[in-house]
């Protein structure tokens, strides 16, 4: 057993928030009990997340989606109130990073769906793109190409076991790869003007279909929670490791 604090420290050092420009609060986001003995791991702090910690006896829960956001409310009240409602009744820390977690260089979420995908990125800055060098550049980690958009996509297919929609570039070998998880459709513009061949992300807004088809460069999404499954259970279980605690992750489906 470790003091909250101790595991928040261990957080902050690995993860490093202060350096991000962020859309909510990293870190300790309801305060729970003062020992940790297990961690729980998910991506999101749903209802359904939180039950299965309580079910599975967590001390602590560590999602990259937590539970405030910038533009909420501000209430209290429904989804929020049955959430807080069962972090507080069973006394359970929730911890939340978001951006720094998916940055991080070897336990995040781009650098674990990379790993998944056998995709490495290349070294230094030329391995990163787009704002606060969130995106990542490379390509097959065996080296080599991908036979087209089409091969790549399969093999997401394969890998992920879920659909994968593809955008443009269909004919043509694909060596350099970008991707950046979650809703990084905004990242695109970014990956191109990084000669990108082609575009890993989890969603595909309007304009995307457009850019890929005119730019020449393939867009493939492959949902916003398949590609954001790993980051959070890689950096959990380090730091359970470096404490002796226990950790289980615990995957909510999630369609999208």
């Amino acid at each position: 057993m470790i003091h909250r604090h101790q595991l928040l420290a261990a957080f902050d050092t690995l993860l490093e928030p202060a350096r991000f420009k962020d859309y909510g609060p990293n870190g300790l986001q309801v305060e729970g009990r003062a020992s940790v003995g297990k961690i729980v791991s998910g991506v999101t702090a749903s209802r359904a997340l939180i039950e299965s910690a309580i079910a599975a006896r967590a001390d602590a829960i560590f999602v990259h989606h937590g539970l405030f956001w910038r533009g909420q409310h501000g209430t209290v009240t429904g989804w929020m109130k049955q959430r807080l409602a069962l972090l507080l009744g069973a006394d359970i820390n929730l911890f939340a990073y978001h951006l720094p977690l998916d940055a991080h260089p070897l336990l995040g979420n781009n650098a674990q769906f990379g790993l998944q995908l056998g995709l490495r990125a290349l070294d230094g800055p030329a391995g990163r793109f787009g704002e606060q060098d969130l995106g990542f550049l490379g390509g097959r980690v065996e080296g080599g190409s991908f036979d087209s958009a089409r091969s790549l996509a399969d093999h997401l297919q394969h890998v992920l076991n879920r659909h994968v929609v593809l955008v443009g570039a269909e004919l043509g070998a694909i060596k350099k790869v970008a991707w950046c998880t979650g809703g990084a459709q905004g990242y695109f513009e970014a990956a191109i003007a990084a000669g990108a061949d082609a575009f890993i992300t989890g969603e595909i807004s309007e304009p995307q279909a457009h850019y890929a088809r005119e730019c020449g460069v393939a867009y493939l999404a492959c949902g916003h929670h398949a590609s954001e499954r790993y980051g959070a259970p890689a950096v959990a279980a380090h730091v359970a490791a470096q404490f002796g605690l226990a950790h289980e992750f615990i995957d909510i489906d999630n369609p999208a």
